[in-house]
């Protein structure tokens, strides 16, 4: 039987308020707000340099903010960074692995870092080498490794001292589908088990199967949240999506589109363009008439529920490597909609 998820707790695992950061001229972060609740996963959702790994190394207390403050667990992470490193695990965006040792040296090497008995160094390196489906490769040199496997070394590393709360930056990055897929499975897994989470990622349908809840970030700023659902509806019900056969042709059928949609219509790639729209197969009836009309050949004419892609374009009219979200509340900065 599948461990039970722990209830949410009312106090938050990780409190962000204000934070900013800069680099020279470059605004990292610029007024960050967070909270993530005990036991839930939070997926920190942005283009590259829009700020997720700033957020990350500040609440890891390898980087000070400027301004603002952030707690982990009730502690401040500038000025009680000793007892915030006890409670959290990190697992960055690339593998931190020593290539010249074998997989059980790793991780024993990372038990002593944290000062941990010998005794309890050893019987955490077979659980979690059990754990990740390393035990074959246990003493195999890192550097025969695939890339699958060093991220699950990677991430049985992050997990030796048994943190309250974990930080993924990116973990799934270069990473092939069926690899990406099974770190996704014991993922789920350590959050079923009861580890509280902080996921940053580019990619969407990672946020949207993992996150309980989402904040995308944008240029050091988080500019919508709430659940993946909650983000979804904000732009409709939902959306049409036409592909034309020629792609000059897209500009003509995103104006056309604009005419019957609820918002103006945006491209998605070189031969696609979508608009939110609400009238179900009436609205799909309207938009083969209108590209019609204006003569636009159309490979594909369908009608679908919105993607977090569709919300990244909704809140920035631009398309990101993997992004998106938003708050019912607020909206970031949206494209206004046509009213009546």
């Amino acid at each position: 039987m599948a461990a039970r998820r722990p209830r949410m707790s009312d106090n938050p695992a990780v409190r962000v308020e204000g934070l900013e950061k800069a680099f020279g001229d470059t605004q990292a972060l610029a007024g960050v707000d967070l909270q993530i609740h005990e036991g839930t996963v939070l997926g920190l959702l942005g283009p590259n340099g829009a700020g997720k790994t700033t957020a990350v190394r500040v609440l890891a207390t390898l980087l000070a903010p400027d301004a603002g403050r952030a707690e982990v667990f009730g502690h401040d992470v500038v000025k009680q960074p000793a007892q915030v490193r006890t409670m959290i695990g990190l697992a960055g965006q690339y593998a931190a692995v020593d290539e010249l040792l074998s997989g059980r040296q790793n991780l024993r090497m990372v038990g002593r870092l944290y000062h941990l008995p010998d005794r309890e160094v050893r019987a955490r390196t077979e659980q979690l080498l059990e754990r990740f489906d390393l035990v074959a490769a246990a003493d195999r040199s890192v550097k025969t490794y695939s890339g699958g496997m060093r991220r699950r070394l990677d991430l049985a590393a992050s997990l030796l001292n048994r943190p309250r709360l974990l930080y993924l930056d990116e973990p799934t990055t270069g990473l092939d589908p069926r690899s990406r897929v099974d770190l996704w499975q014991m993922i789920k897994a350590l959050v079923g088990d009861g580890t509280t989470l902080l996921l940053t990622t580019q990619y969407l349908e990672e946020a949207d199967r993992l996150a309980d809840r989402i904040a995308v970030i944008d240029h050091g700023r988080v500019i919508a949240r709430g659940t993946a659902d909650e983000l979804k509806s904000s732009i409709g019900g939902q959306v049409v999506e036409v592909r034309v056969a020629d792609a000059s042709d897209v500009d003509r059928a995103i104006k056309a589109l604009s005419s019957i949609g609820e918002a103006d219509a945006t491209r998605t790639d070189d031969h696609t363009a979508t608009v939110a729209a609400d009238r179900g197969v009436a609205a799909v009836a309207d938009a083969a008439d209108v590209l019609r009309r204006e003569l636009i050949e159309v490979t594909d004419l369908a009608l679908r529920r919105p993607t977090l892609d569709d919300v990244f374009l909704d809140i920035t009219g631009r398309m990101a490597e993997a992004v998106p979200s938003t708050n019912g509340a607020s909206r970031g900065r949206r494209r206004g909609r046509r009213r009546g």
